[in-house]
């Protein structure tokens, strides 16, 4: 029995890194979009952006300037303490220039599928029907899996981390990434289902 318990996890395992592999990063061959979805992390636990919300920030910030969309949805509730992701973000953003009129903040999300879900509602909600979204490159098979379920035009893209550190590329993020791949095909598409 234990046997089979191993091999099972393995077997899926293996699954997910193969999905990881192959999922598509867009839906559309758009240039130009409604807006750019940031999608959210935490901040250190002083409130302050970490470098991986930096990443995310700054990449969305020079996408906005070179037009790729007029405004800026930010995401993430408080989730892993008591700072709102979203909300740290902007204030970034701010501090890089980007004008309060251009940016939009979803501040009740847990996790990727209500990053996506919730940001979806407040776009068809503006009748807003493409984006770019924005997070770490390790990130964003995941959450192209979980924007492929949503209903507008999307295009992943990568942030690349910042100079002085970033754990994105590093084994353990990956093999993170793998394993919220196997919980979002094993539970999460089926249970945390979100209509946007």
């Amino acid at each position: 029995m234990l046997l089979i318990a191993i091999a099972a996890v393995v077997a899926l395992t293996a699954y997910a890194a193969l999905v990881r592999h192959f999922a598509r990063l867009s839906n559309t061959h758009l240039n130009r979009f409604d807006a750019i979805i940031v999608l959210g992390t935490p901040a250190d636990s002083d409130g302050n952006p970490t470098p991986r919300e930096l990443a995310r920030v700054t990449e969305a910030v020079q996408e906005y300037e070179r037009n790729v969309a007029p405004r800026i949805i930010f995401t993430g509730g408080a989730a892993h303490n008591q700072f709102v992701e979203a909300e740290v973000m902007a204030r970034a953003a701010e501090a890089q220039g980007i004008p309060d009129s251009a940016i939009f903040k979803e501040t009740e999300s847990k996790n990727t599928i209500q990053n996506a879900c919730f940001a979806t509602r407040m776009m068809k909600a503006h009748g807003w029907r493409s984006a770019e979204v924005i997070s770490s490159a390790v990130h964003l098979p995941r959450a192209s899996m979980i924007f492929t379920g949503m209903t507008i035009e999307f295009r992943a893209h990568a942030a690349p981390p910042l100079a002085q550190a970033s754990a994105d590329g590093t084994m353990e993020a990956t093999g993170l990434e793998i394993l919220k791949t196997v919980h979002f095909l094993v539970y999460g598409r089926w249970v945390e289902q979100c209509r946007p």
